[in-house]
């Protein structure tokens, strides 16, 4: 499984650019120099679909991002298929429900305040889903074992601390 997870982390980026800071059971963590960004990433346990592209859930450091703090604890979703455009996507950790803002094929949380309610959620869960409702109108979804994340996240933080 780590081997999977370095190979989502290369499709997802240049080939020369992405420094790896390790890998966490199924996450890794990486960055990136230029802009500037440090991330935790995984590839879905269990995926909704087949699609033309791999699926991951990250969470992002952009320390030039938004000022001068910088954006942290940044969500993304990469959906398993493309979503029907009327349908809510929907992202549950442990016991919590969080209303994702969504594209075709991608999700984020709505602000930071959403970012940070959903990180704190990962620490403390095992599983996370991202389920929604496909083009075709079926139900898909996508299913992340967490252990790891939290390492991973606390490693890509500490990866742009600095640069």
């Amino acid at each position: 499984m780590k081997g999977a997870v370095l190979f989502l982390a290369l499709l997802a980026t240049p080939a020369l650019a992405r420094e790896s800071l390790g890998v966490f059971d199924r996450w890794g963590a990486f960055t990136d120099p230029a802009p500037l960004h440090c991330y935790a990433i995984a590839q879905p346990a269990q995926s909704g679909g087949a699609s033309r592209w791999r699926p991951f859930a990250s969470v992002s450091t952009w320390p030039g991002r938004k000022g001068v703090g910088g954006v942290r604890g940044q969500l993304h979703i990469r959906l398993s298929r493309e979503r029907n455009p009327q349908s809510r996507v929907t992202l549950s950790v442990g016991e919590r429900r969080f209303d994702l803002v969504a594209g075709n094929a991608d999700a984020w949380a709505a602000d930071a305040r959403t970012d940070s309610a959903i990180v704190a959620a990962i620490r403390s869960s095992r599983s996370m889903s991202v389920e929604t409702l496909a083009k075709t109108g079926a139900p898909f979804a996508d299913v992340y074992a967490l252990r790891g994340a939290a390492t991973a996240i606390d490693a890509a933080a500490l990866g742009c601390v600095g640069r």
